[in-house]
């Protein structure tokens, strides 16, 4: 049995103890000798123990009906005891609780034993009422408890449409724990009798309340305020509930107070109708989807077609006698939902008055942001959207070199000058970490120096990577605004829209961040902080201020954007994608350039179910999306620990952890690994709250050198080829395996036996092979594990590119239409002409971007040098798929006489002197 620690949640341990509870009971009922029956008398009882520290924190099956089991358990009634736990356990696992009373007496009848939720019709799971619980707080006796629940329950009518429980905790510790540990809870009722210290296991306790402010500040309240203060801790965990507060406390009293997620406060007064009326319409507020709504009622329509598209309403498929098989695969519903804003009844994405709009509001609730916009083509289309809409010709934008492609046209697109920041190397896993804060210091302050920072827009980065590797998102921009106080700031969270929604992984994301940041900055004292500060900072020279954590001004100005891929992380039809926006002169400077540069990349014709997808999967993460994401770590932490640990696969596989990723200077905390073989798993608190860069756990990098196997082989040939496993990403000796909120068990327990099987092979092939193919695998692996070439950094803007020879930012949309002329290019191969012309000492600037796959990211483009390392590194990765690079002609460059001409013209051109600062 897996000890507590191998467990990063409660969800998990939960239903992995309810499961080794029914197998045990069962088997002592058909025990044979004494020996086993001790054996599984004492395995029960440990689990019985284990789950009494748990299920006082959800409403089923109750403590009531748990303490009923354990007598049973103490009475020796063991066919009783059975017979109770398989009922648990199966209602936990089918979903039966949320729909009707589990009797637990052997007598009872229960004529829906095989009320399967997942044996359902779609259509007859969305009739049932959604079930949720109810959490009330308040240190009251056993009599009280079930007259406050008694209470409750006599509020249900048939016409609600929420079935509900009760669960009553006493104090404000076991509150906090219940809303990290149940995921059924969706309002908080606090009461005025609650205490602060739980009766519960205190290591328990406390390793659940570091997520939700810490101990120390907990044990500071006064007893006065638990009732607000719990309402303004679980705004810090989970923002997306309601609570409910009753108090004794005076209006004057409460005013002041901040209440967190309070919708409402009762004074004094047992008005449960009330109550239990205001509970269903803060549900309702979440559960609603204006526009999938809306696009459900309009198919429902009788309509006469005379518009364009065809297939609106089916008619051009149910008239054919060719595509029959499309309407079947398909259904109907989503022809009869096939529309166009022109024809009238639904919104405009593009001028959103109705359902659009109001869809987009409850997005931005949800995600913590002032504006969200959706977008039906992509974070590539949000990424050009933001930057046109941000970005003059001639801004002066820092942008990590290894973002995706769809910045650097971005900035092709609106005239950036462009400054690249390196991230720091993987050399021994051909993969880029990220930028160091550092290193971006560095780049403001050279800019100052130059008197350019005035030209400074933009800082625009990757979080998290494709790789996992998250910032300290809060720092950047903190100590980035204590050098410049405007600065903006793009943060591509394609990959991490999921974050919001899991309470460690939430104060690394931007609009929580820019939340922060935008209440500190008003505090007394942040400003005595700063004033402070700069009093020991007055003569500081580069290297102090790059050595110092920066405090901004007060007067600093939080401008924040976020793209997320709302269809990778989240439930949302291909390409259904946000904007987050969280930025103070939104309203007075940007929002006409956004809507022009909204309107320049959305299109007119957008899909409707892409955005009903964004609708709906808004509802659900606000509703389940702390349960979905729960189980998404635990996937991939079990994923994790599985291959550490099975003897097999670790001699030829090795999960990469924090250690492995992210360098010693980078991580505070010391946190090496999050999982350890005889500690179990770590808390990942401390490091996602105090390093530069942490991992995100749900992505497993695997080093697959071992197996003589390069990543793109072993991607392709061996898991897609053989077992039908797809990834995504590759490096020359890594793959990379994401979960997500979809991931089951089922699929983390098929790529464990699927690696298994790989190992076992390889193992009876070493078994067989001779001398010279032992040699052979050994070569290989070498190669793969040690013989990789450095990565290389950014080289330079050629000069006929580059503005400033000191700060090196180049103009990258000169060099792209450049490369339109043909006359002003030339191609050369990289295996013979190019690597001549380096050896030769002649500059070579490309012509185009260069983005070789594996491992994916741009090493060169418009207008940069082609330096010897880039094209060692490009000639030792071996890839077959080079993307702007023509194996017909070559690689495509600039000539010589087309840069002389540039250089020339620019030499001739007066010099304008810069702005003051």
């Amino acid at each position: 049995m897996q000890a507590i620690n191998d467990y990063s949640s409660a969800i998990q341990l939960r239903s992995d103890r309810w499961s080794a509870l029914r197998e045990a009971t069962g088997a002592l009922t058909r025990a044979t000798n004494a020996r086993q029956s001790t054996a599984l008398t004492k395995k029960i009882e440990e689990l019985f123990n284990n789950l009494s520290v748990i299920e006082p924190y959800w409403a089923f099956p109750g403590m009531s009906a748990f303490d009923y089991m354990r007598r049973q358990f103490e009475h020796g009634n063991h066919e009783e005891l059975a017979f109770a736990v398989g009922r648990v356990t199966r209602a936990l696992t089918t979903g039966a609780y949320r729909r009707r009373h589990i009797p637990l007496e052997r007598e009872s009848l229960d004529s829906d034993e095989l009320d399967d939720e997942a044996m359902q019709s779609p259509e007859a799971r969305a009739l049932a009422k959604p079930y949720f619980e109810v959490l009330i707080v308040d240190n009251v006796n056993e009599h009280q408890e079930r007259w406050l629940r008694s209470n409750v329950t006599q509020m249900r009518r048939p016409e609600d449409p929420f079935i509900y429980e009760a669960l009553v905790v006493p104090s404000l510790e076991d509150a906090l724990v219940a809303v990290l540990f149940n995921h059924n809870i969706q309002a908080i009722v606090v009461r005025p009798g609650l205490v602060l210290k739980s009766r519960m296991d205190q290591q328990i306790v406390q390793r659940f309340l570091n997520r939700a402010g810490g101990q120390e500040e907990i044990d500071n309240m006064e007893p006065d305020n638990y009732g607000p203060e719990l309402c303004r801790l679980v705004a810090k965990v989970r923002p997306e509930l309601d609570a409910y507060l009753v108090t004794e406390r005076s209006v004057e009293d409460i005013a002041g107070l901040d209440l967190g997620i309070c919708r409402r406060v009762f004074y004094n007064q047992e008005d449960f109708m009330e109550l239990h009326l205001n509970i269903l319409r803060g549900v309702q507020a979440r559960n609603k989807t204006p526009f999938f709504t809306a696009l459900v009622e309009y198919s429902r329509q009788p309509t006469g077609v005379f518009h364009a598209m065809p297939i609106s309403r089916g008619k051009s498929i149910s008239r054919s006698h060719w595509i029959q098989d499309m309407g079947a695969f398909y259904g109907p519903n989503i022809f009869l939902a096939e529309t166009s804003a022109t024809s009238g009844g639904l919104d405009s994405l593009l001028e959103p008055h109705g359902p659009i709009k109001e869809a987009q509001e409850l997005a931005a609730r949800a995600f913590g942001s002032k504006q969200t916009f959706f977008a039906t083509n992509g974070t590539s289309t949000c990424n050009k959207i933001v930057v046109q809409a941000l970005v003059r010709p001639g801004d002066i934008v820092l942008v990590d070199r290894d973002c995706h492609k769809s910045h650097h046209y971005g900035m092709v697109l609106a005239g950036a000058q462009v400054c690249y920041l390196d991230s720091y190397p993987l050399n021994e896993y051909s993969m880029y970490g990220a930028v160091p804060l550092r290193e971006i210091k560095h780049q403001l302050l050279k800019l100052k120096a130059q008197g350019k920072l005035h030209k400074v827009r933009m800082l625009l980065l990757t979080n998290c990577t494709f790789d996992g590797l998250v910032y300290n998102v809060e720092r950047v921009m903190e100590e980035c605004l204590a050098i410049k106080p405007d600065l903006i700031f793009l943060w591509d969270e394609a990959w991490f829209a999921f974050a919001r929604f899991n309470p460690t992984y939430r104060q690394r994301t931007a609009m929580t961040a820019a939340n922060t940041l935008r209440a500190r900055f008003r505090t007394d004292a942040h400003k005595r902080m700063y004033e402070a500060q700069q009093s020991t900072l007055e003569d500081a020279d580069d290297e102090k201020l790059l050595e110092t954590r920066l405090i901004p001004p007060p007067g600093a100005r939080v401008r924040a954007y976020a793209t997320q891929s709302t269809h990778k992380t989240l439930t949302s039809l291909r390409q259904g994608s946000m904007i987050h926006v969280n930025d103070q002169d939104f309203k007075g400077e940007v929002e006409q350039a956004f809507h022009e540069a909204y309107m320049t990349h959305t299109s007119t014709s957008p899909n409707y179910q892409i955005i009903a997808s964004l609708d709906v999967g808004r509802r659900q993460v606000e509703l389940e999306g702390y349960e979905f994401v729960q189980r998404q770590i635990e996937a991939a932490l079990s994923m994790r620990r599985a291959i550490m640990t099975h003897p097999l696969l670790k001699k030829y596989f090795r999960v990469l952890t924090a250690g492995d990723m992210i360098p010693d200077e980078f991580r505070q905390s010391g946190i090496t690994s999050y999982y350890d073989a005889e500690q179990g798993w770590t808390d990942m608190w401390d490091s996602w709250e105090q390093d530069d860069f942490v991992l995100d756990a749900t992505r497993v990098t695997l080093a697959v050198g071992g197996t003589g196997w390069d990543g793109d082989t072993f991607k392709t040939d061996i898991l897609m080829d053989k077992y039908g496993i797809q990834i995504n990403k590759t490096s020359r000796n890594t793959v990379l395996f994401m979960t997500n909120i979809g991931t089951t068990r089922s699929s983390v327990a098929y790529l464990i036996e699927v690696l298994v099987e790989i190992a076992k092979s390889l193992d009876e092939r070493i078994d067989d092979a001779s001398k010279m193919e032992r040699l052979s695998f050994e070569r290989r692996v070498k190669a793969l594990m040690e013989d990789l070439p450095p990565l290389p950094d950014f080289s330079r803007f050629h000069e006929a590119f580059r503005v400033c020879p000191t700060t090196g930012e180049g103009d990258i949309r000169s060099a792209f239409f450049l490369a339109y002329d043909e006359n002003k290019c030339d191609y050369l191969d990289i295996n013979g002409s190019l690597k001549e012309a380096l050896e030769a000492g002649q500059t070579v600037v490309s012509a185009s971007f260069i983005i070789p796959y594996p491992p994916g990211f741009p090493i060169l483009v418009p207008g940069q040098v082609i330096s010897k390392e880039i094209l060692a590194f490009m000639l030792a990765l071996d890839v077959t798929e080079i993307h702007g690079y023509r194996p017909d002609l070559g690689l495509r460059v600039f000539t010589d006489e087309a840069l002389g001409e540039i250089v020339k013209a620019r030499a001739d051109a007066p010099e304008i002197a810069p702005a003051a600062e």
